[in-house]
């Protein structure tokens, strides 16, 4: 009988303590986006050019996911994301989604909803960018159970006004939703700041308590993300200020809106802390391609040392930012190269969550990599196809250390290294202790009290900041020919991380069994789904000025302006 009563007493205790989902069930999960950030652009990689101390915190607390690669533009990686499955199987390949286009995700079950299954709350906030010609695409369709934000690549920061330029003029448009309902009150306000408040109203209204659901937040920023023409940066000018030291205006500005996302971040994580809940979390922070420096629509962000920009399938435009904290991680901190894709997350994310993998469907490309995260083990990738663009004329695939490309974007001047110009120049000095008086430092010091883990001190981060870095051949700032159709290139990343040697003539067998593999690859592709936009149906002119669907199953095949609102604006199947 004694013996009975202490086991009794033992659970109570258990659940009483605030880490007992993440150490004896399903953790919260939480995952924020970043858009478009470069490589060079946290701080746990180098530069001293932009403080990012909250971000750092999650870095130099958990793991650094220094080979986590991504697909080359927005739409393929948040597909790639949500689904598990590389884009060529999905027709999402080629070029992002564009506001008048009538295709979204294709059918099938995503993350979201796998989650759901095991008991999550699911939420989203910020960007979709997987469609919305419909409502049957959108978020809260597709699993969540509730969604701020916007469904279009993106926003001005302050006006929530999406510039579309088709062949016939421009289109303007506000795109900012709560579920389908247009978020008119939210235009003035910092776009950065509204989604951060979104989430932490989310985190401070979740049922914490042991016998409440696990959370679900996908946060996707907008920043760092250009916007329209005449505004393409934005941040509130008290914030610009504080960086002086750079010289280039939009650099300065950019380096503001990082300035925004680190300070959103660590608002997530001291909101997660006060509710007890981020001693059962598990915290990823991800950008979902490279930074565009140059090209269409740039932003001034930098992935040096690495090579190419968004768009490009050179490691500055695929390599992604990557991070994950959690309790339940052992051996940290540390830095993995242990290779990564995107697609890695559904099934990884759905093993952390007490799923069960051989539940989920079987034509996966991703991998499940959370024994490998948890105990520091060998990851079981071994392969990345990085993309096969069948109208863009591009592929690459990474085997082992090494990778191949065919084939180069439209634009030659994306092929180069960008992003050092200022990095001789004197800024503040990297503040170790920053990082750990952050807000993010001192919740996960306050959350240490309840969980086994030891903060990372002042004096640690210098090794593992080190360990961070790329550091690449010196030749790295020579022009290098593009590869053509006709051409192979083919670079040992682990070796050469900036592709600065092209190795495919000295190792011929080696490029030849890759171009094999992109062969095998290619017969398995679909073709892409891109659709000539419907530039009459989603014109905002027929929606109240706003981007909105234009196709309504339930209300006619075209939906008149006071249909939508009148029928269709619910989140509820039609």
């Amino acid at each position: 009988m004694a013996e009975r009563k202490n086991r009794v007493l033992l659970l109570l205790l258990l659940l009483a303590t605030p880490c007992t989902a993440a150490i004896y069930g399903r953790p919260h999960i939480i995952l924020i986006l970043a858009d478009d950030l470069g490589w060079n652009d946290v701080s746990f990689h180098g530069s001293d050019q932009i403080p990012t101390p909250n971000i750092d915190a999650l870095a130099y607390n958990g793991v650094i996911l220094n080979s986590h690669y991504v697909q080359p533009t927005c739409t393929p990686t948040r597909a790639a994301f949500m689904t598990g499955r590389y884009p060529v199987h999905l027709g999402m390949q080629g070029n992002s989604l564009v506001a008048a286009e009538s295709r979204g995700l294709p059918p099938g079950k995503i993350l979201p909803q796998y989650l759901k299954d095991l008991g999550y709350t699911t939420r989203a906030v910020g960007k979709w960018h997987l469609g919305f010609y419909k409502p049957e695409v959108t978020p809260t369709y597709r699993g969540f159970d509730s969604h701020l934000g916007y469904w279009n690549d993106y926003v001005s920061y302050y006006d929530y006004i999406l510039q579309e330029r088709y062949s016939d003029g421009e289109y303007n448009g506000f795109d900012l939703r709560r579920n389908l309902s247009a978020a008119w009150e939210l235009a003035g306000r910092y776009a950065t700041d509204v989604f951060t408040d979104e989430a932490v109203r989310i985190i401070q209204g979740h049922d914490a308590s042991p016998l409440g659901p696990p959370l679900f937040l996908y946060l996707a920023h907008l920043a760092v993300h250009a916007g329209n023409r005449g505004k393409l940066l934005e941040a509130p000018q008290q914030e610009i200020d504080k960086f002086r030291h750079i010289r280039d205006p939009n650099r300065r500005t950019y380096a503001a809106m990082v300035s925004k996302l680190d300070e959103s971040v660590g608002r997530v994580v001291q909101a997660l802390q006060r509710r007890h809940m981020l001693e059962s979390s598990v915290i990823l922070f991800l950008s979902d391609n490279g930074a565009p420096s140059k090209g269409r629509q740039p932003n001034w962000g930098s992935n040096w040392p690495l090579k190419g920009v968004k768009e490009t399938l050179w490691e500055g435009g695929v390599r992604g930012v990557g991070l994950i904290w959690s309790p339940l991680l052992q051996q940290t901190p540390r830095v993995s190269s242990q290779l990564m894709h995107v697609t890695d997350w559904l099934p990884t994310l759905y093993t952390a969550a007490g799923g069960h993998v051989a539940s989920l469907r079987h034509d996966l490309d991703g991998v499940d990599q959370w024994e490998s995260l948890v105990y520091n083990l060998a990851s079981p990738r071994r392969e990345i196809l990085h993309n096969i663009d069948e109208r863009g004329r591009t592929a690459a695939v990474r085997f082992h250390n090494w990778k191949l490309i065919i084939g180069t974007v439209r634009s030659s001047a994306l092929n180069g290294y960008f992003g050092h110009g200022e990095l001789d120049a004197s800024y503040p000095a990297y503040n170790e202790t920053s990082v750990v008086n952050s807000m993010a430092g001192r919740a996960i010091i306050a959350a240490s009290s309840s969980v086994y883990i030891n903060p990372t001190r002042a004096h640690q981060i210098s090794l593992l900041r080190s360990s961070a870095q790329i550091t690449c051949p010196s030749n790295n700032s020579l022009g290098i020919p593009p590869c053509s159709g006709k051409e192979l290139c083919l670079y040992d990343i682990e070796s050469d991380p900036c592709e600065s040697s092209n190795l495919a003539e000295t190792h011929r067998s080696v490029a030849l069994r890759l171009r094999a593999l992109l062969s095998a690859h290619r017969n398995a592709l679909v073709k892409q789904s891109n659709l000539q936009p419907d530039v009459r149906g989603a014109n905002p002119k027929r929606w109240n000025g706003t981007w909105s669907p234009w196709l309504l199953d339930g209300c006619g095949s075209r939906a008149s302006e006071d249909a939508y609102f009148n029928v269709c604006d619910r989140t509820e199947p039609l």
